[in-house]
């Protein structure tokens, strides 16, 4: 098997009485699809919960970059104090950041400042920097103050003819493996003034959303007043109610397996295959075990919304990737709907490939009783492995 350019992820989760995802109401995500109304799970929330999943698969553990950090004090908290707490004085040391991010921010970002900014270097955008970054413009500033012998105007002056005249600093920077963080390596980053600082996502997740009609029920809850006196009425001290659902979700992603190797080993894509491959299969391996085990869930505390995934099939292969939503078009209507799910998934491949042929390579580990068309039904185990093993080239 040639190292195929696309890892095509499909899934099935069942998840009763939760609110996996809510929306500025408290009200469980929908989505209209096959002119009926869906239950949803944003993409946004699928990717932070995979990100940020605690397990032996988390993503912090691959490799030795980690995750990237976010925040509006990013440059504050993780650059200019570490070179405070080594005796690098306080206005050399933020005049030089500023003309930093002046190169690397649009300016009209910094007009508004966030709570805790003691040093100027916040800003309003969130900001996002992997660690290998973090360290990269620490010994950047370092250099700077340091031929500024201190100054805070000669450490401006210095910064700013360095980034103008010389294109190699950032040129490191962007070669740095996995710069920006594992995390952002697949879902993207955007930056708003250095384009080559941008990560374009190399991980493309869909929302999620049930094959059947959406199915709610508002759940009246309260809580007990403990001290307060019978006579007083006692016993609920709160009332409210929740939108708890169920339902059978359809999940897809979609991996870039080029584009994740370039922004996973500082190299540009047209190179991908010359590069090592070994992080990047470590990385869509991990991805599998979070998306068949990591549920999103608001409201864990009284719904505990955690599942396995029921099915998971994986395409390997260069053609340009297509999503298998449009087998639940028609609502599921027939019990078991997992079990009708994957039969209609299944079903749903082969009139595709009767259509159209097919080159991709599948693997299939389900606990349902169903085949699908070309694929090797396996363990969930021996697919990630499998997988891995296709993107590494290393059997």
């Amino acid at each position: 098997m040639t190292t195929p350019k696309f890892i095509q992820i499909h899934t099935l989760h069942s998840y009763p009485g939760t609110l996996l995802n809510r929306d500025d109401a408290g009200l469980a995500k929908r989505l209209p699809f096959g002119s009926v109304e869906r239950l949803r799970v944003s993409s946004q929330c699928l990717k932070r919960h995979w990100a940020r999943a605690e397990s032996d698969h988390a993503l912090k553990k691959v490799g030795d970059s980690g995750l990237a950090i976010r925040s509006r004090l990013l440059w504050q908290e993780k650059v200019a104090k570490a070179l405070f707490e080594e005796g690098y004085p306080e206005d050399a040391v933020i005049a030089a950041i500023k003309e930093i991010q002046a190169k690397f921010y649009a300016s009209e970002e910094a007009k508004k400042k966030p709570a805790g900014d003691t040093t100027g270097l916040g800003r309003a955008e969130v900001m996002v920097l992997g660690r290998p970054e973090v360290r990269f413009f620490r010994k950047l500033v370092r250099s700077i103050v340091e031929e500024a012998e201190r100054d805070p105007k000669k450490a401006k002056e210095i910064a700013g003819e360095r980034l103008k005249k010389s294109k190699e600093e950032f040129k490191n920077l962007h070669a740095l493996k996995a710069g920006a963080g594992i995390d952002a390596a697949m879902f993207g980053r955007f930056v708003s003034g250095d384009r080559d600082a941008r990560v374009d996502a190399a991980v493309h997740v869909a929302h999620a959303f049930t094959v059947h009609e959406q199915a709610s029920e508002p759940d009246y809850f309260t809580a007990v007043d403990d001290l307060q006196a019978e006579e007083q009425g006692s016993g609920a001290g709160h009332l409210n109610t929740a939108d708890l659902t169920s339902g059978v979700y359809y999940g897809y992603v979609v991996v870039d397996v080029p584009l994740l190797v370039s922004n996973l080993e500082g190299v540009e894509r047209k190179n991908w295959l010359a590069a090592d491959r070994t992080l990047a299969a470590k990385t869509v391996e991990s991805l599998l075990h979070l998306i068949a085990k990591v549920t999103p869930g608001a409201k864990k505390g009284s719904t505990a919304p955690y599942d396995w995934a029921s099915l998971v099939m994986v395409e390997v292969g260069d053609e340009q990737p297509r999503t298998l939503a449009n087998a639940f078009m028609k609502p599921i209507a027939k019990a078991p709907l997992d079990a009708e799910a994957a039969a209609t998934l299944a079903r749903h491949v082969a009139a595709i490939d009767g259509m159209y042929g097919s080159e991709a390579t599948r693997w299939l580990a389900t606990r349902h009783e169903v085949t699908v068309e070309g694929a090797e039904t396996t363990s969930f185990p021996a697919l990630t492995r499998a997988v891995a093993a296709a993107i590494s080239g290393v059997a």
